[in-house]
């Protein structure tokens, strides 16, 4: 990997940080805060992609949970929300507005008549599947000036560290 590289907003903050307490080792920041700013840089970029599609990055996500499910494209909303990580009643509401959309629609679950399930209709199966095509090209945009070789030791670095981050992670 080349060490070589143009400062950055993060190593302002750093002298920033560097100057009023220099008896703190603000490594870690640097990190952090690199991969925050990259993060919201990068959200900006799919959300306009989304955007080109009428979709929110939610929505994107919702639609996109349903599709990688598998035929025929269902979910139970409680499995739903988990993979996405949202609460129950943030789940309802985004599932309203899909549902107005008609994107998804509410279906008797088979097993268990007081349940529903979650189905992709054929209309958001088919924005779903226009949209992930562009999100997918633009996120090879995003990175395609980037080494691959830099590319595979980022994401194992970034693999390593959700593993000590997530939920269940050894201590």
């Amino acid at each position: 990997m080349d060490t070589e590289r143009a400062p950055d907003a993060v190593d302002a903050i750093l002298a920033q940080w560097g100057r009023e307490r220099p008896d703190l080792d603000c490594g870690p920041m640097g990190t952090i805060g690199r991969i925050k700013r990259c993060a919201a840089l990068l959200q900006r970029r799919q959300d306009e992609v989304f955007s080109a599609y009428g979709m929110t990055s939610w929505e994107f996500d919702v639609l996109a949970t349903l599709k990688r499910s598998g035929t025929p494209y269902r979910m139970a909303p409680t499995a739903l929300f988990s993979s996405l990580m949202i609460t129950s009643g943030t789940m309802t509401h985004r599932l309203k507005g899909l549902e107005t959309r008609g994107l998804v629609l509410r279906v008797p679950h088979g097993d268990d008549a007081r349940s529903v399930l979650v189905q992709l209709t054929a209309d958001g199966l088919d924005l779903i599947d226009r949209a992930v095509t562009a999100h997918v090209a633009n996120q090879h945009r995003l990175l395609g000036s980037t080494a691959a070789a830099d590319l595979a030791a980022l994401d194992a670095a970034l693999s390593r560290l959700l593993g000590v981050l997530e939920p269940g992670a050894q201590d």
